[in-house]
């Protein structure tokens, strides 16, 4: 076997393995919300978040090849990076989604009043 046709069953290899638990982890949260599997919102969204941040970093290594070995630190600098981001986005989106109930009850509460009008 040559080393081209062994670079190209591994990449190949890599990339099947990532294909592999990219599905997994989208399948898992859909199955999880489509079953009703858990009634407790709190338990929901913390699967589907820690899922999709593993997946994030699913995509950054059999995707991207981002390591912590290559190029003298860059690509660890560039992944240490993401995690930031990934932090920052999903910590914003439990935030807005938290509170969004909260900033639209003044609109519901005024709907049920003019409903209760005589």
């Amino acid at each position: 076997m040559s080393a081209e046709h062994h670079d190209a069953a591994s990449s190949y290899r890599t990339y099947m393995v990532g294909f592999v638990l990219s599905v997994i982890l989208t399948v898992i949260p859909f199955a999880v919300v489509m079953s009703g599997a858990t009634s407790n919102l709190n338990v929901a969204l913390a699967i589907i978040f820690g899922l999709g941040a593993i997946q994030i970093l699913v995509h950054i290594y059999y995707f991207l090849h981002v390591t912590f070995s290559a190029e003298d630190g860059w690509q660890a600098m560039s992944l240490m990076i993401t995690v930031v981001f990934l932090a920052i986005i999903l910590s914003g989106s439990i935030w807005v989604m938290l509170h969004l109930h909260e900033n639209m009850m003044p609109a519901h509460e005024q709907i049920e009043r003019v409903k209760n009008l005589p």
